[in-house]
């Protein structure tokens, strides 16, 4: 089978919108463990840094969902999706920066702030 370039540029986007989805996923696994052995009473800084983790979760699996949900979303809408979960992960990966052993947590928020930047780029 011979694959057109059509074709060629359709396999793209869509594996690289599963690469974005996957890497949403992982951050928001990432964020979870790494928030949820915090105390909720904790001080103040600790309550800053346990909601911005719960943030990126949150904002990470709903962009997940739109990413693999028929949801009929239009690509401005999806491109406003991706930049907000862009500009959360990235504050995220700042907040475990200050953390020590938070390093996977950061890097999988980096990871997801880059598949978003480039899933955004192949939306055109």
């Amino acid at each position: 089978m011979t694959w057109t370039s059509s074709q060629q540029d359709v396999y793209r986007f869509l594996e690289d919108r599963f690469v974005c989805a996957q890497a949403c996923a992982e951050c928001a696994r990432m964020c979870v463990l790494r928030t949820g052995v915090l105390d909720p009473a904790g001080t103040a800084e600790a309550e800053r840094y346990r909601r911005t983790g719960i943030m990126c979760a949150e904002v990470c699996d709903a962009t997940c969902r739109a990413l693999t949900e028929d949801t009929g979303q239009d690509p401005a809408g999806l491109r406003v999706q991706l930049e907000w979960c862009r500009t959360v992960c990235l504050d995220g990966a700042r907040a475990f920066d200050a953390r020590p052993g938070a390093e996977p947590s950061a890097a999988a928020c980096r990871a997801c702030a880059a598949a978003c930047a480039d899933f955004t780029a192949a939306l055109g």
